[in-house]
C-alpha cells in the first residue's frame, strides 16, 4: 500500500511538473509571438526623451568598432547603391530606426535582419552617440550612385502636393531643404536614390510597417512608379541647389 501511495504521489508530481513546463513554454511563445506595437506620436516621444544626450566622437568610436563602414561608409555616405546614406541624417531619425531594428519593428528586407543582429548589441547610450556622429557629417553631394531616368517635374509634388489626389505637399514634413522635421520625419536631402526607391515602394506595399500613424504608407499609396523615381533623384541632388 505504502508503495502504492508513493508511486502515485511521484506520478502526481510528475505530472503537476510536465504542466508547469508546457504552460512556460506556451507562455513564452506567446510572448516571442506577440507582435512590436507600432508607434504613436507619443510613445515614439517618450522612447527617444528617454534616451542619453548623444556625442559625436564617441559616435565615431561606435561606428568603427560596430564596423559600419562597411555598408555605410566611413562618413555615413554608403559606397553602393544597396544602403542608405546617414551622413547629415537627423539624429533623432537614426536613433528611431535603431529602435525600430532592436524591436523588429523594421523587418522589410534582409538587411533589417542584419541591422537588427547589430542593433540588440547596442546601448541606449551608443545609440546616442553613433546617431549624434551621423547628424555631424556634410549631406552626400555627388556621391556617383546612379539616378534613376526623372521624366517628370515634381517641384509641385514637393512644395503643394496634390490635394485632387489628398497627397501632402513632402516639404510639410522634411523640409523646404529636404533638412528632415519633427520625431520620424528625416532628412532627405542627398539620400541614396535607388535606396529612396526601394524604401518608398516598401512603404507603398506594406512591407515597411514602421511609420507613425501609417503616415508614409498612406502618401506612397498614391504616388506612380515615375513620381517615386523622379522625387528620388530630385532629393538626390538637392544639395546642389543650395
Amino acid at each position: 500500500m505504502a508503495f502504492f501511495l508513493q508511486f502515485q504521489f511521484k506520478a502526481l508530481a510528475y505530472a503537476l511538473l510536465l504542466w508547469l513546463t508546457l504552460s512556460s513554454n506556451a507562455s513564452a511563445t506567446e510572448i516571442a509571438a506577440a507582435p512590436t506595437k507600432e508607434w504613436t506620436s507619443a510613445s515614439l516621444r517618450n522612447a527617444l526623451n528617454h534616451l542619453p544626450t548623444g556625442d559625436a566622437k564617441r559616435g565615431q568610436l561606435v561606428h568603427e568598432k560596430m564596423f559600419c563602414s562597411s555598408c555605410h561608409g566611413p562618413i555615413g555616405v554608403a559606397p553602393t547603391q544597396n544602403w542608405p546614406h546617414l551622413a547629415g541624417q537627423k539624429a533623432a531619425y537614426v536613433a528611431k530606426l535603431m529602435l525600430d531594428y532592436q524591436d523588429k519593428r523594421m523587418t522589410s528586407n534582409k538587411g533589417a535582419e542584419l541591422m537588427h543582429d547589430i542593433a540588440v548589441m547596442m546601448t541606449p547610450q551608443q545609440i546616442s552617440d553613433v546617431a549624434e556622429f551621423y547628424a555631424q557629417q556634410q549631406a552626400a553631394l555627388d556621391d556617383g550612385t546612379p539616378r534613376p531616368a526623372a521624366d517628370l517635374n515634381v517641384t509641385q509634388l514637393v512644395r503643394k502636393g496634390d490635394p485632387k489626389r489628398l497627397i501632402t505637399p513632402c516639404a510639410s514634413c522634411h523640409g523646404t531643404r529636404g533638412q528632415g522635421g519633427k520625431l520620424e520625419a528625416p532628412a532627405l536631402a542627398g539620400q541614396n536614390p535607388l535606396y529612396f526607391v526601394r524604401s518608398m515602394l516598401d512603404y507603398q506595399n506594406g512591407h515597411r510597417t514602421n511609420d507613425v500613424a501609417k503616415g508614409m504608407r498612406t502618401f506612397a499609396k498614391n504616388l506612380t512608379r515615375s513620381e517615386i523615381e523622379a522625387l528620388a533623384t530630385y532629393y538626390a541632388d538637392l544639395p546642389k541647389k543650395r
